[in-house]
């Protein structure tokens, strides 16, 4: 186990505690069966916490109060938690973390109205910290509005890709569009705002935004790889739903480029098959044509790029130290 998994699974649950306290009964006894209730049960089947962990850790990576941390990384949580429930309703998922997803249980319109509060907790949670002085709380909400901006433009582009059958897009295509989706809200605005809170220079806070946008976008990739060649129990979700749902992976959009049975692959691809055997078949050509590997490579290479910028620009910490493991973990991860 990293250091960094260390960090995470002894501050999770006291993270955990601090984030139920946002979900109240609301003014209606039913309020709590339709709404807050589905809300915090949800987000307290956690994962690992660590998008609004390494926002704690980059405020006291730059030599802050990390305590001062803890409303914005909320905010960044509460982010998730929206993404995930409307996700899963775009691509009909069954199961999240291991159990059915909210909208299979709830259906869609109470699983959209939930994710709906989670979105609205994002600025109220940072607005209502008067701990942060005003200036900060602006500046944190401009990071969190584009943010959430950026996200949604990367989703546009997977949506649209994979309903409109796209298949002329490039390696480029795919790292502008996983760039937008994931990488800003899984690590550039987390670690930005956490040091912005954290009292960091203009300097410093430019360097944990790129360490984060670069060890994001490697999340990502690691993500994608794991759904096509790793286990249902390792992911905890449907196990190459990726092809299923004609997702634009890394590793597709290469082979599509490179593969000798390219053809073979977009009728693969075009079928949105859910055969085990037909999509063990996509796997293999992606296998052959080395794509799965070119996308191990590139994530490992963003990976070392971003630790080296990382270790110039900031002082050796503990905290610095961890968020350099961090970066070990999105790429070594099975999971």
């Amino acid at each position: 186990m990293t250091a960094f998994e260390l960090y995470l699974k002894r501050n999770q649950k006291k993270f955990d505690a601090y984030l139920a306290e946002f979900f109240a009964d609301g003014t209606h006894e039913d309020m709590r069966r339709y709404l807050y209730g589905l809300l915090s049960e949800y987000t307290a089947n956690a994962g690992k916490r660590h998008r609004p962990l390494i926002c704690v850790l980059a405020a006291e990576a730059v030599g802050g109060d990390p305590k001062r941390a803890w409303s914005s990384a909320a905010a960044i949580e509460h982010f998730h938690t929206a993404a995930l429930i409307h996700d899963d309703i775009m691509d009909s998922s069954l199961t999240r973390r291991g159990v059915p997803c909210l909208h299979v249980t709830e259906g869609d319109a109470l699983a959209i109205n939930a994710g709906d509060l989670a979105l609205s907790l994002v600025t109220g949670t940072v607005v209502e910290d008067d701990s942060l002085e005003p200036e900060c709380r602006l500046r944190v909400l401009r990071e969190l509005v584009d943010m959430t901006t950026r996200t949604i433009e990367g989703q546009a582009l997977d949506i649209g890709w994979a309903r409109d059958d796209r298949f002329d897009l490039t390696v480029d295509d795919y790292l502008i569009m996983a760039n937008h989706k994931t990488a800003f809200y899984s690590g550039a605005v987390p670690l930005a705002v956490g040091a912005i809170v954290g009292g960091g220079t203009e300097e410093q806070i430019a360097a944990l935004r790129a360490f984060g946008q670069a060890t994001g976008l490697a999340f990502q990739i690691q993500d994608d790889v794991l759904n096509l060649v790793g286990t249902r129990e390792a992911t905890k979700k449907d196990f190459r739903s990726d092809i299923t749902e004609g997702k634009r992976t890394l590793a597709a959009v290469h082979a599509l480029q490179n593969a000798p049975e390219r053809e073979r692959l977009l009728d693969l691809l075009a079928t949105r098959t859910e055969d085990p055997a037909l999509l063990e078949e996509a796997v293999q050509i992606m296998r052959e044509s080395g794509s799965i590997d070119f996308a191990r490579s590139y994530a490992r290479d963003l990976v070392l790029s971003a630790k080296n910028d990382l270790e110039g620009a900031l002082p050796k910490t503990k905290a610095r130290d961890l968020l350099l493991s961090m970066a070990d973990f999105f790429v070594e991860r099975d999971s």
